[in-house]
C-alpha cells in the first residue's frame, strides 16, 4: 500500500522529534496537521460567473478535489452583493491528499515564486493554525499559464492539533515548510 512521502516522515522522523523537544509523556499528545483548507474568494463573480467558475477549475487542478461554493452571508450594497450570491469557493483536504498537497506546496509550488526567500513565522492565529496567502495562482504547476485570463491569489490554512504556536511551528517546519523569521520592524 502507497503511504505519502510527508506522512512517513511524520511518523518516522517529525513525531520522535516533537516527543523530544517538548517532553511528551503519551504519544496521543503530539500535534499532528488535521486538515488544508484551500480558499479562493472572487471578488467579481456576482458580476462575472465565468471568473468563479475558473477558480474552481484551478482549485480543482490543485487540490485533486472538486471544490465547495461560498454563499455571501451578508448584502453589501457598496459591493453590489446581495446575501446569497456565490463569491468563492474552498477545498478540505484530509489524510493522504493533504499530504500529497502539502509535499507538491513545498517542493514544487512554493520555489516558483518570484523572489522566494521563505514564507513568513508570524501567521499563526494563537491556537496552533497557520494561514498562508498565494499571491499568484500561477506557482502550481497543474495550472497552465496560457489558460488563465486573469492572475488572483488564493489562502492556505493548516489546521493542526497543536496547542501553542511554538508547537505548531516546529511540526510545520519538520514538515519542510521553508519558514523565515521576520524582523518586527520590517516593511
Amino acid at each position: 500500500m502507497y503511504t505519502p512521502r510527508l506522512k512517513q516522515t511524520y511518523k518516522d522522523d517529525v513525531m520522535p522529534e516533537l516527543v523530544k523537544r517538548f517532553e511528551y509523556k503519551n504519544i496521543m499528545q503530539v500535534p499532528r496537521l488535521v486538515k488544508i483548507v484551500v480558499n479562493k474568494g472572487v471578488g467579481e463573480a456576482p458580476t462575472n460567473k465565468k471568473l468563479l467558475e475558473d477558480a474552481i477549475t484551478e482549485l480543482r487542478a490543485v487540490t485533486g478535489q472538486h471544490p465547495v461554493k461560498v454563499k455571501a452571508k451578508k448584502s453589501v450594497s457598496n459591493f453590489k452583493l446581495r446575501q446569497g450570491m456565490e463569491i468563492g469557493a474552498y477545498v478540505t483536504l484530509r489524510g493522504d491528499r493533504m499530504f500529497e498537497f502539502l509535499d507538491r506546496l513545498v517542493t514544487l509550488a512554493l520555489p516558483r515564486v518570484r523572489d522566494f526567500q521563505g514564507i513568513p513565522d508570524r501567521s499563526f492565529d494563537g491556537r496552533g493554525n497557520y494561514s498562508l496567502g498565494i499571491k499568484e495562482q500561477i506557482i502550481f504547476p497543474e495550472i497552465k499559464i496560457d489558460k488563465v485570463d486573469n492572475i488572483n491569489g488564493m489562502d492556505v490554512t493548516f489546521v493542526t492539533t497543536a496547542k501553542t504556536d511554538e508547537e505548531a511551528l516546529a511540526l510545520l517546519k519538520g514538515l519542510g515548510m521553508p519558514f523565515v523569521r521576520r524582523e518586527e520592524n520590517a516593511a
